[in-house]
């Protein structure tokens, strides 16, 4: 077994030198909060670093050899894979085998003194290695004992393997973005594994953490990354259940109205245009040059659009860009994220000032949606690889 700490790198940066008359900081919200962290991929990982960063010394346990499988992902990144370097800067390491008796005995001890566990396993594989929930809850009646599956602990589905594509799919998501030949599109964000899986595993935890300093104990968290994806769906179920499913590029907000709509530049660029307010909706039609007596959208809105798609196609992206400067009509154009994580008002907002290290490697470092006021303010942090044994938790 061996545990690596290069988080704790001799070049980490802090955010600036304090000055005497400097009151100290506040500490963290989740100082003194220990995890043990036994997922791989995204969403587990996800999750702990947010509590990485908001304080909390995770420990993330890998198997000996590959260890966690994203570190193989291109691309490279220093001594590993940037996918793993963004998803874990600031845990420490923990390398354990976890079906050999003295790793496996070690690993309990510290999961027995946790405050939280997050786990990724098909249900049932914790409890065959001996670290189920209810042999670890009577030693350890404060734990947070959070499992993050696509399916859930229980249910004809809870053995299923699947991955992003698959919830997607079967929570009827992937049915909504049908294109113009009527087949769906592959979405471009792993919505699942994050919006359904490590975000809801973090509210939870924290809502467990927060119940438990009245109870002094802590619990089970069963989050599927399926079932919460209905939540993402919100506008659709309501309708359905009043009356009317969504159908794909039928409704306000799925292409069926020119007010929510891409349209294509003369340049092959896109206009990504919302204004769905009236307000906004004539500020637009104002720019575009849509006659007044062509703007009534509810009498027809397929020929609207049309009509709008065609005063769009007349223009290049840098005429529109030129043309909406300044107005307040809720239209930009569809920016690559190449050109997103450059631009200007983002790097002034400091969402990259952040950086994991490597040595002498460096890139910016995962934007994370906690305030500023909230989070560890070490600017440049490494993350864990294969190092020296530790016995125990100590902050990072």
């Amino acid at each position: 077994m061996i545990l690596n700490e290069r988080q704790s790198l001799p070049n980490e940066q802090q955010s600036g030198p304090a000055e005497a008359e400097t009151p100290l900081p506040a500490p963290l919200p989740l100082a003194g909060v220990s995890v043990l962290d036994f997922s791989n991929l995204l969403p587990g990982p996800l999750a702990s670093l947010l509590l990485a960063d908001a304080g909390a010394d995770v420990v993330k346990v890998e198997r000996p050899g590959a260890g966690d499988e994203i570190r193989g992902f291109p691309p490279a990144f220093g001594s590993t894979g940037g996918n793993f370097a963004l998803l874990n800067r600031g845990k420490h390491g923990l390398t354990a085998d976890l079906k050999d008796e003295g790793d496996r005995a070690h690993v309990r001890q510290l999961a027995l003194s946790a405050d939280v566990l997050i786990e990724q396993f098909r249900p049932g594989v914790m409890e065959r290695l001996g670290f189920g929930y209810e042999e670890l809850f009577r030693e350890n009646p404060r734990l947070v004992y959070c499992s993050i599956t696509g399916y859930g602990q229980t249910g004809d589905r809870a053995q299923k393997a699947g991955h992003d594509l698959n919830y997607m799919a079967e929570t009827g998501l992937l049915g909504l973005t049908r294109g113009a030949d009527g087949a769906p599109v592959l979405p471009p964000v792993l919505a699942a594994d994050i919006a359904g899986g490590a975000y809801p595993a973090v509210m939870n935890i924290l809502l467990a953490l927060t119940r438990r300093q009245a109870s002094g104990r802590g619990c089970r968290l069963d989050v599927a990354m399926s079932d919460n994806l209905f939540t993402l769906a919100y506008w659709g179920l309501a309708g359905g259940h009043a009356g009317q499913w969504p159908k794909p590029a039928g409704e306000l907000l799925s292409g069926g109205s020119p007010r929510y709509q891409v349209y294509r530049t003369a340049d092959g660029k896109y206009l990504a245009a919302a204004p769905l307010e009236e307000r906004f909706w004539q500020v637009f039609c104002e720019r575009i040059g849509l006659p007044a007596a062509e703007r009534d959208d509810a009498r027809d809105p397929d020929a609207t659009r049309a009509r709008v798609a065609g005063l769009i196609a007349r223009r290049t992206a840098e005429d529109w860009r030129t043309i909406f400067a300044g107005a307040d009509a809720c239209v930009c154009l569809a920016a690559s994220l190449e050109e997103a994580a450059a631009d200007p008002a983002f790097h002034e907002r400091g969402l990259f000032r952040r950086s994991v290290s490597d040595g002498a490697a460096r890139m910016p470092a995962l934007p994370l949606p906690i305030d500023e006021h909230l989070r560890d303010q070490t600017l440049s942090r490494g993350f864990p690889g294969q190092g020296a044994r530790r016995t125990g938790w100590s902050p990072p």
